[in-house]
């Protein structure tokens, strides 16, 4: 089994773990103040590579991932290989539903890349 698939099935539990006990804002502050690594070794994994590796840490997970979960889980995982990811929080205003995802470059790298449309971005960080 490939490492990053390990490692991102580890921040999986990480996140769900943290948001249990410490709660959003805890968890949200956290990565707020994750830096990202400037490891130029490490950024030669492609950032395609780690997303689908999270892709399938989501699948073997035994519960049903949240957006949130994955996120956090995501962010940690991208910044840790030295790439600069932003998480992103939004709404959707005619339903009121909340939803978060990843962007590396402006553009979304862990959710459908029309999600951008669907939702109000509240914040970035």
């Amino acid at each position: 089994m490939d490492y990053f698939i390990v490692r991102g099935y580890l921040l999986l539990l990480r996140a769900e773990l943290a948001l249990r006990v410490r709660g959003f804002r805890s968890v949200y502050d956290f990565v707020r103040a994750s830096p990202t690594r400037c490891r130029q070794v490490e950024r030669r994994v492609p950032y395609e590579r780690l997303c689908r590796a999270m892709d399938l840490a989501c699948v073997f997970y035994p519960k049903t991932v949240l957006c949130l979960q994955r996120s956090v889980a995501t962010i940690v995982l991208l910044r840790g290989c030295g790439w600069p990811a932003e998480f992103v929080n939004g709404c959707n205003i005619g339903t009121f539903e909340n939803h978060a995802w990843v962007e590396l470059f402006g553009q979304v790298v862990s959710d459908k890349p029309y999600v951008q449309e669907m939702y109000q971005v509240l914040d970035r960080c």
